[in-house]
């Protein structure tokens, strides 16, 4: 499916921090594949405050205190996002849902991306539309924050995939043009440079079908090229090297499409011999050495 692979990487939080945490029931949530439920909201007790409930419930009376709340907030989010928990982001931040607070609303939605990529296809479905949502109502509250940017792209993409080629198809515009306003917020996101460089590949490499869907539902179809695909993807391992394997996969499978066999040799051994830290790495891998024991 167009863009199935548009982005399996996040962004690592460098915040080092002190806490603890004291766990409290307080509502079901997500059941798990295996039925076990997860209903555990996180209280943060951190020197001089306390992070409880509502977000409109914290302790402190000075607005440096109130904060410092949301620091550890989103610090301890972005902790448990990098070590790949994001039920317990999910539960973390959901009683903060109606804050209007950019930083959690994509925060949010970010766990809930991840959640639904192993959910199945009926709580994957309900995930989507909940993400959407919630990320529409944080692009309202502010339109230049790359990450919400970023991430409308993402659910947008998904909500299309939904909804059939058609509907996805008449996505195609908007997806492109979150990323491209993503970018221009922050030009150093490999991130966004890898997945508009998905983007292009995809778009260039079309199915035939999907190319006269998009005939009728535009006057002027969306257009790629490889060498655009190319760009993107050389600019996002300029920023940040070695940062995902996917990205070296890409540039690998893009230099086969352009006929430059050395270069796409070079970098599908590099994709090939990454050190994988998931099962993504892995799949990127065996990509990558599948396609060189082809040519």
């Amino acid at each position: 499916m167009l863009l199935s692979r548009l982005y399996r990487v996040v962004n690592y939080s460098k915040i080092i921090y002190r806490r603890t945490i004291l766990y409290k029931s307080f509502r079901p949530l997500y059941q798990h594949k295996n039925n076990i439920q997860f209903g555990r909201d996180l209280s943060i007790t951190f020197p001089l405050f306390t992070v409880m409930g509502v977000w409109g419930f914290i302790t402190p009376k000075s607005e440096d205190k109130t904060n410092g709340a949301k620091e550890v907030l989103l610090a301890r989010a972005d902790a448990l996002f990098d070590q790949g928990d994001y039920i317990t982001v999910y539960n973390l931040l959901y009683n903060h849902k109606d804050s209007e607070d950019v930083e959690i609303l994509w925060r949010l939605c970010r766990a809930i991306y991840k959640m639904s990529e192993t959910a199945s296809d009926v709580e994957a479905k309900k995930m989507i539309y909940e993400g959407y949502d919630l990320i529409c109502k944080a692009l309202d509250i502010k339109e230049d924050h790359y990450a919400v940017q970023k991430w409308m792209s993402l659910f947008l993409n998904s909500k299309g995939t939904l909804e059939g080629v058609k509907a996805h198809t008449k996505e195609l515009y908007n997806i492109k043009k979150h990323l491209m306003r993503s970018t221009e917020l922050n030009p150093n996101d490999a991130t966004t440079l890898y997945m508009l460089g998905c983007w292009c590949y995809e778009i260039t490499n079309l199915p035939w079908y999907q190319r006269k869907i998009a005939s009728v539902i535009f006057q002027e179809p969306p257009t790629s090229t490889f060498e655009e695909a190319l760009t993107y993807y050389k600019n996002a391992e300029k920023v940040d090297p070695n940062f995902y394997s996917r990205n070296l996969l890409m540039l690998g499978k893009t230099y086969l499409k352009l006929n430059r066999k050395a270069e796409a040799i070079e970098y599908l051994k590099k994709a090939a011999e990454f050190p994988a830290k998931n099962d993504d790495d892995q799949q990127a891998k065996q990509e990558a050495q599948k396609i060189l024991n082809s040519i």
